[in-house]
């Protein structure tokens, strides 16, 4: 299989929602990532966990192909964040984030892992994206994930950043941000001028949006009856969006758009439970008849 190296945040997380409480549940950008990703192909985990990450909580990753060679343990608590939804389960407020490790986190890739054809930068500092960069030879794909934090505290490092990757995968609030424009085409335009030459704004329940070369593609949401915990969905979405272009090994318009269609087909799992729960008991049948709900939903005859 073609391999990713996914880089990024594990964490334990608190969350409430209308619809009940969790308490520290494992969660952080790569571990949303990784599990998903795994359903598609190896993934390369850098990360960095504190003494309370023991075996039990390792387990999460084990049984999956997922290589933990460059999940740093050190000294000290791992990465904690609360935060609670309310009935309008796009905007959240965050009650306490406690960096812990991850606030001296400097990724280490393994010379293993250097070789990676797939790379995904998960939210942290962009200089730590650019030194993950500078350890990387000739990967075929390179995709981002950002947040408003740096594109408000960092926006020079940013920069460098988004010149020297293939694909951004960000939210519309941060897309109208990044550009200065809040229609989200000119939007698009703007940030691909800037490096990328792939966009994906994520949009929540209203879907997600493409942009390459000038065109676009739109997918939808899946429409649930139950929604928990929205926590990680655009994570798990990035892990299924790159971890089906590397299984094809292919980036054709065709690959990107059931990318599209992979990614939201994984979000709309992840938030049917607290935390990663509904992906630790995700099967690949159940992925699979996933996707096939989604070619029914957007599937129609032309005139």
């Amino acid at each position: 299989m073609t391999p990713i190296l996914a880089v990024g945040s594990i964490a334990f997380d608190s969350v409430k929602t209308p619809f009940g409480e969790a308490s520290r549940i494992i969660g952080g950008a790569a571990t949303y990532f990784s599990l998903a990703a795994s359903f598609f192909t190896d993934v390369r985990l850098v990360a960095v966990v504190g003494e309370d990450f023991g075996d039990a909580e390792l387990e999460l990753f084990k049984g999956r192909p997922i290589d933990l060679a460059g999940v740093q343990k050190v000294p000290g608590e791992t990465f904690r964040w609360k935060g609670e939804y309310s009935f309008d389960l796009n905007n959240r407020e965050t009650i306490y984030t406690h960096l812990n490790v991850f606030a001296d986190f400097r990724p280490a890739i393994p010379e293993a892992y250097r070789d990676s054809p797939f790379v995904f930068l998960g939210n942290i500092q962009p200089e730590l994206q650019l030194e993950v960069l500078d350890h990387v030879s000739a990967p075929r794909l390179v995709a981002m994930d950002t947040m408003n934090y740096w594109i408000e505290r960092a926006p020079a490092e940013l920069r460098k950043v988004l010149k020297r990757v293939d694909a951004l995968l960000i939210n519309d609030a941060e897309a109208r941000q990044l550009s200065g424009e809040p229609n989200l085409v000119r939007a698009a335009r703007c940030i691909r001028q800037l490096g990328p030459k792939l966009l994906v704004i994520k949009r929540g329940e209203y879907g997600v949006l493409m942009a390459r070369d000038g065109e676009f593609f739109a997918a939808p949401a899946m429409p649930l009856e139950e929604v928990f915990d929205p926590t990680g969905a655009g994570d798990t979405f990035a892990g299924g969006f790159v971890g089906y272009l590397a299984a094809c090994d292919e980036l054709s318009e065709a690959s990107l758009a059931r990318a599209i269609i992979a990614g939201s087909a994984m979000a709309s799992f992840s938030v049917e439970d607290f935390g990663v729960e509904r992906l630790r008991r995700l099967n690949h049948e159940d992925v699979r008849r996933r996707f096939a709900e989604f070619k029914r939903l957007t599937h129609f005859e032309a005139l």
